[in-house]
């Protein structure tokens, strides 16, 4: 079985886990910005991975504009976050960025990536330091949140290669 990982990532996170996919699988990979359908389209196995965006997957449209052309294919998503997995992230996650048909087409997964400040565009800084501006008025500050705070401060990296390891059986299965 032919498969090919796709993948955006701001800061490195996403692009970490496609690596070790590409590397557990044999599979070939691709930045999203020069993953051509046409070609995606002729393998059988098909993993896209994009970071999280206030729950939105970044880039994500190149497989929902595409499920389509791959049909009868394997598809895998997975996304990247800081926030830790629970069932309550994956369902948040899937149910924004799939509607109910897509969710049939392909099989979901949640990696818990990391955070790096230091990283991100000017932008998203902006966005950002407003949300630690929002935090911090708050009169009592819950552990997730002193937690995001610190993370300003020092990048936090939670990749671990086992993570995968749902992904691999998956795909193999």
């Amino acid at each position: 079985m032919r498969t090919v990982v796709i993948y955006k990532s701001k800061t490195g996170f996403t692009k970490k886990y496609a690596e070790w996919i590409s590397e557990a699988l044999s599979a070939d990979i691709f930045d999203a910005s020069k993953a051509d359908i046409d070609v995606v389209k002729a393998y059988d196995i098909v993993i896209y991975g994009g970071s999280l965006y206030a729950v939105g997957i970044i880039g994500v449209k190149y497989i929902t504009q595409n499920l389509d052309k791959l049909k009868g294919k394997k598809v895998v998503v997975f996304a990247t976050g800081a926030s830790p997995s629970s069932e309550e992230v994956i369902s948040e996650v899937r149910d924004k960025n799939f509607t109910p048909e897509e969710q049939k087409q392909l099989q979901f997964f949640y990696l818990r990536g990391g955070f790096d400040y230091s990283k991100i565009n000017p932008f998203d800084k902006a966005l950002m330091t407003l949300l630690k501006w929002t935090i911090k008025m708050k009169k009592e500050l819950t552990p997730e949140a002193r937690g995001m705070l610190s993370m300003y401060d020092k990048p936090v990296d939670f990749t671990r290669k086992k993570n995968i390891d749902q992904i691999i059986t998956y795909v193999n299965s």
